[in-house]
């Protein structure tokens, strides 16, 4: 845990962010889990995962949403990113990832904003055929992005949540969601916490995980199971078999770049497999945290940073 709490504060640290982002080796390490940091990026690797009988999710790192007006941006490069999708015919294939600090949250009067800029992303995904996923934030953030996601999916009933398996509040967040029709992403959460609001060790969390899924599995919704853990991966299966679920109720998620043999092997089974894309100019800090979740890549960025990746 001090690892990965030293790892989410270099993510928020701007000296390290210069010193990151200014070094080409470390761009070059980035693009292992990052598409790019344009929506023509983003689509060419959609493009990829396509052909290798993957999907997609993705998200569109951009800078902090400080004003309306940054917001409105947000919204923009997911609109162009949509568009791309549609020019590659790959909306069959793809489906939108959003957090809602990214639609202005965050901002006085940013239940409403949020509320505004999600509908009109989520009724363009609509109109087009294809879905929107709300990510979820740190711990102060779950309530209201709740409440966000259930007002849209009010509107839009495939609109997608995200829960975490670290928080101790999770469970019963999805023995609630999981007696609606709701497609919910179950990750482990790469935030540090306190003790009191999450689960602080490795094993906590993964019987936590479990405790969630097995919930999910056994409701009304779609399990969208993300992990790369393979004991975790062999449960999700085990639970599929007993439920039973069909293939089309559940699906396993994974982060670009971590395990593609992997997803590979379980969509050659028959497998839904989607693969998390982030692409955007503001790569850094989910780079750190994708550190703070696997600390074994930290040595890969180590190298990089010392101009010996």
């Amino acid at each position: 845990m001090v690892v990965r709490s030293a790892l989410v504060a270099a993510s928020q640290s701007s000296a390290m962010k210069t010193a990151a982002t200014s070094t080409p080796l470390t761009k070059s390490v980035a693009r292992r889990f990052v598409a790019g940091e344009s929506s023509l990026d983003a689509v060419q690797v959609a493009a990829d995962l396509a052909s290798a009988g993957l999907h997609c999710t993705i998200e569109h790192l951009g800078p902090e949403v400080t004003d309306p007006a940054s917001a409105d941006a947000a919204v923009a490069a997911y609109l162009r990113l949509l568009e791309g999708l549609q020019a590659a015919d790959l909306l069959d294939r793809s489906e939108l990832s959003i957090k809602a600090s990214d639609l202005g949250l965050d901002l006085d009067g940013g239940a409403q904003i949020a509320l505004a800029n999600g509908r009109r992303i989520a009724q363009a995904a609509a109109d087009l055929g294809t879905l929107v996923t709300f990510d979820m934030e740190a711990y102060q953030t779950v309530d209201p992005t709740l409440s966000l996601f259930e007002e849209l999916r009010s509107e839009f009933e495939q609109t997608g949540i995200v829960v975490q398996a670290y928080l101790r509040r999770t469970e019963v967040d999805c023995q609630r969601l999981a007696k609606t029709t709701a497609r919910v992403r179950l990750v482990k959460g790469a935030f540090d916490e306190s003790a009191d609001v999450a689960f602080q060790t490795s094993q906590e969390i993964d019987l936590s995980y479990v405790r969630s899924l097995k919930t999910l599995m056994a409701g009304t919704g779609i399990p969208l199971i993300a992990t790369h853990d393979p004991r975790l991966i062999e449960i999700a299966s085990a639970l599929a078999v007993r439920t039973p679920r069909e293939r089309s109720a559940y699906e396993f998620q994974m982060l670009y770049g971590v395990r593609p043999e992997e997803q590979k092997r379980l969509a050659a089974l028959g497998e839904k497999v989607r693969v998390y894309v982030p692409y955007g100019p503001q790569w850094y800090p989910y780079l750190v945290r994708r550190m703070a979740e696997k600390p074994a890549n930290l040595a890969l960025f180590v190298r990089a940073l010392a101009g010996r990746g």
